[in-house]
């Protein structure tokens, strides 16, 4: 049976390990709201006790051998997924590959202070002392060269999350066989260890970095697409104008021998004329209007997002007014980000109208001072639940649909400049982002 003296120093070590753990785990998620992922810290302290005494119950059954390190190991693993997945509010998956990240740059850094177990208590507190230090540095480290930033484009991808969970927990798995091979390692040769040890994490690291790149290149690449599918709904758009105004040129002689019969009657006359402009501006005053409209969208990810919806609308029926008041030219966000936000508003409104009988949808962008106003307005045919709209995987249409909205409000915790605003009233769901300026 172990006793309290032999358990504190494996707690103690096990508590720094976490306390590392969350430092990483701010890094690789780009965390700036710090303050308020701390706030959350306290029931991931709970983990190091749960594991100190399930590590008492494996230490009573000696068949187990070796397989105790890593039978800790992955309950340390699946504990603060669980954390992880709480405070960010992830998925599992997202929860699985943000630890197995962190969990990489944990266990390289712990290799420094594995030489000082065993080895008395001021070598003990040393190699303690060491392993924070280390993580310290890191975790400044890789918030000064941005990797939170790629890693979080990774997560935050398109790509099946689970292939990134598995691809990082098999490397988390490597870098902690790696660690315990260090009890074997002869002191002389604790040198090449740890430059081993550092150079894992740093291809690891580059690895996450190359990937992320490779899903940027083929973002941009999507997005050059949608320049031309744009320049294609302009010339469409144009070839329809100008075949409403051949077709005018074309009865024009007919509407003056028709107007001649009806020059007698003022008032007949005066309201066909008033018909004919109305007719003829509802054919091209709206397709003209669109057009100057998208012309005010200066940013060029936002243009072809919403030239890209406004196809896909157009071809599901779905009737669209967009409407830009002034130029928008600049973004105190992410404009990354600010797409995918207007990609989620968009899809969920398009999504809901199409339920309705006659589906609709309005999409008003104000820049003006700095600030930028988007409002998405929708017909809904299903009453909204205001107290479950928010939670991951909940949709009107069932079960593991609505992942959208949820993946809204994270990417807006990011920006405390960003407010958002959800209203419906009147069979009407209006969904609208203020982005503030720097003052």
């Amino acid at each position: 049976m172990l006793s309290f003296r032999d358990l504190f120093p494996s707690f103690l070590d096990t508590l720094t390990g976490h306390l590392v753990l969350a430092a990483y785990l701010l890094a690789v998620t780009d965390e700036r709201a710090v303050w308020s992922r701390l706030k959350k810290l306290p029931p991931l302290l709970l983990s190091p006790l749960l594991v100190v005494l399930l590590a008492a119950r494996l230490y009573m059954i000696p068949e187990l051998g070796t397989s105790r390190y890593f039978i800790n190991s992955l309950a340390v693993l699946i504990l603060c997924t669980l954390w992880v997945r709480w405070a960010w509010r992830f998925s599992f998956w997202q929860a699985l590959a943000t630890t197995c990240m962190a969990g990489i740059f944990q266990v390289a850094g712990a290799t420094l202070s594995f030489w000082s177990l065993n080895r008395g208590l001021p070598q003990y507190m040393l190699g303690i002392g060491l392993h924070l230090g280390v993580g310290i540095a890191a975790t400044l480290l890789l918030y000064k060269l941005r990797f939170g930033t790629w890693f979080r484009l990774l997560l935050d991808s398109d790509v099946t999350p689970h292939r990134t969970a598995l691809l990082l927990f098999a490397l988390e798995a490597a870098m902690e066989v790696f660690l315990f091979l260090a009890k074997g390692i002869l002191p002389q040769y604790l040198p090449i260890y740890y430059l081993l040890a550092a150079v894992m994490a740093v291809l690891i690291a580059a690895l996450i970095v190359h990937l992320a790149q490779r899903f940027d290149d083929s973002r941009k690449m999507q997005a050059q697409q949608d320049v031309i599918a744009q320049q294609q709904l302009y010339e469409q758009d144009l070839e329809t104008i100008r075949r409403e105004v051949r077709a005018f040129r074309h009865d024009y002689k007919n509407l003056l021998a028709g107007l001649s019969q009806q020059a007698g009657d003022g008032e007949a006359l005066r309201r066909t004329l008033s018909e004919l402009d109305a007719g003829f501006d509802q054919r091209l005053g709206q397709k003209i209007q669109a057009s100057t409209q998208i012309g005010n969208l200066r940013i060029p990810e936002v243009r072809s997002l919403l030239l890209s919806k406004l196809t896909a609308m157009r071809e599901k029926g779905v009737s669209c007014r967009l409407e830009v008041l002034y130029p928008v030219t600049a973004l105190e966000m992410d404009v990354w980000d600010f797409v995918r936000c207007l990609g989620i508003l968009t899809d969920n409104a398009m999504e809901a109208a199409l339920e309705t009988d006659q589906p609709w949808v309005e999409i008003l962008l104000l820049a003006q001072g700095g600030r930028v106003f988007l409002r998405v307005s929708n017909p809904y045919a299903t009453a909204p639940a205001p107290e479950r709209m928010w939670d991951e995987g909940w949709s009107t249409k069932g079960a593991g649909r609505g992942l959208g909205l949820s993946s809204y409000r994270h990417i807006l915790e990011n920006y405390p400049n960003a407010s958002p605003f959800t209203s419906w009233e009147n069979g009407v769901f209006v969904q609208e982002l203020t982005v503030e300026g720097r003052s």
